[in-house]
């Protein structure tokens, strides 16, 4: 009988075991995708932003207790934050970021370019600091130079968000036939070369100038500019220019029969 229950009992520690062993097997750490950027302070995948002692030391998530989705620092209309931590956790957010835009977007220009592989991806490459947040290639315009928006086109719709990122720029008429770079330098200041881009869109145009031969189309290096009155008749004096070229807008371009529109700081 006691020969009987010892082998019940082994039987039964066994079978348990194996069960367990099963169990351990097929079980697998969900493992976060996190930043790396800040010495204290990091955010996962999900959204979560933390400290970073305070990391999972399997999984690398963050606490579910912690912020998610979290915006503290941020201007959510610019979509720009003074935190890279805080700006990735906001970016991740989908009410702020479609994935279905985002992974459709080339990380560069070339046309071989990757998309982004998740919206984690996007957001934590496009918090870091860009170009449209410095001035004279050196200082930041302000301190809210970790931005997420989408990049933008010349619809209505985005005209806000284009003027966001035009704080801290002061934004000139020039004199017909002057250059920005002579129209800020009249004023004490110089031309931001990286924000005649956001200049370059009929919506930000309208807001300065008249346009009142309409918003046009045009290829030159003194765009974003107005026509003026007395220019020839079949340059459509009056009317303003934006140009599809915007890899050629420059500070110093110039012409004759136009008054630019010139970022300067």
């Amino acid at each position: 009988m006691e020969s009987w229950l010892i082998l019940s009992t082994l039987f039964h520690l066994s079978s348990t075991f194996s069960f367990a062993i099963r169990n351990n097997i097929g079980f697998q750490f969900h493992i976060c995708n996190t930043t790396v950027q800040g010495r204290y302070f990091l955010s996962d995948h999900n959204g979560y932003v933390c400290n970073a002692l305070s990391v999972n030391s399997q999984s690398r998530c963050c606490p579910q207790s912690s912020h998610r989705f979290s915006c503290h620092g941020c201007n959510v209309l610019s979509r720009c934050c003074n935190s890279y931590e805080y700006c990735v956790s906001c970016c991740l957010n989908p009410a702020h970021t479609s994935k279905e835009q985002v992974l459709k977007l080339k990380i560069a220009k070339p046309s071989t370019a990757r998309t982004y592989a998740s919206v984690f991806d996007y957001c934590a490459g496009r918090c870091r600091h860009s170009s449209e947040s410095v001035v004279h290639e050196n200082a930041y315009l302000s301190d809210f130079h970790h931005c997420f928006s989408l990049p933008s086109n010349s619809s209505r719709t985005d005209t806000i968000l284009q003027e966001t990122r035009l704080n801290g720029i002061n934004v000139v008429l020039g004199r017909q036939g002057e250059s920005c770079d002579l129209a800020c330098k009249s004023r004490g200041q110089s031309c931001v070369p990286n924000k005649l881009s956001v200049l370059n869109h009929c919506d930000i145009i309208q807001k300065y100038m008249n346009c009142k031969g309409a918003c046009l189309a045009s290829v030159g290096p003194d765009q974003p500019a107005e026509v003026v009155h007395d220019a020839p008749k079949h340059m459509n004096p009056g009317s303003c220019l934006y140009s599809q070229t915007q890899s050629i807008l420059s500070c110093d371009g110039s012409h004759q029969h136009t008054r630019r529109l010139c970022p300067c700081a």
